[in-house]
């Protein structure tokens, strides 16, 4: 079996939303470390296919291969110095995206320093980034409208394919931000919002 059969065995998530993410991994760890966030919509292959049939000609797609996937569309790069939790608490995806997917790159540092971080933001990130027990992760999230959620984590200290953990509530935070854009929105509740 391959890492990504492997990771996709057993699954207790949308299977779909699992492979999406893996490819999304796999695709922005060619490119290398030390990319800037990337934010993708995932929308039905199938449906893409019925209403793009020349585009799914020319990427290889055939009516039984795009049954019960999910095809990433990468969006417009993030602007670099607005933080990827921002950009997503601004987001509402048109019905159209089944899902979607975040791609973002951060530093941890182990449990036990926690109370020794600092309370200011830049000041916290300035003593990550300082910290010799700190270890940098690619963290990529996707959810779907219907709830399901898949993260995968590749650490650049073991920077492989055999290495990335994945799962399906890894990184809650940013897995609720996510599931929050695909949040349907009623007309009449930003109607009143703008009175």
């Amino acid at each position: 079996m391959t890492p990504v059969s492997d990771l996709l065995a057993g699954l207790d998530t949308d299977p779909a939303l699992a492979a999406a993410v893996l490819e999304i991994e796999t695709h922005v760890a060619d490119a290398g470390w030390d990319q800037p966030a990337r934010l993708y919509a995932l929308v039905d292959t199938a449906r893409l296919a019925a209403q793009e049939p020349t585009l799914a000609e020319s990427i290889g797609l055939s009516e039984p291969s795009a049954q019960g996937s999910f095809t990433p569309i990468e969006q417009d790069q993030l602007r670099p110095d607005q933080p990827l939790e921002s950009v997503l608490e601004q987001i509402v995806w048109p019905p159209e995206v089944t899902g979607c997917a975040a791609v973002v790159e951060r530093l941890v540092l182990p449990p036990d320093v926690d109370a020794h971080i600092p309370d200011d933001p830049a000041a916290a990130e300035e003593f990550a980034r300082d910290h010799p027990d700190r270890q940098e992760v690619r963290i990529v999230a996707g959810a779907t409208r219907a709830g399901s959620t898949y993260c995968a984590l590749r650490l650049r200290a073991h920077d492989d394919a055999q290495s990335v953990v994945a799962g399906a509530d890894l990184v809650p935070l940013l897995l609720q931000l996510l599931v929050s854009t695909l949040d349907e929105v009623d007309e009449s509740d930003q109607f009143e919002e703008t009175r």
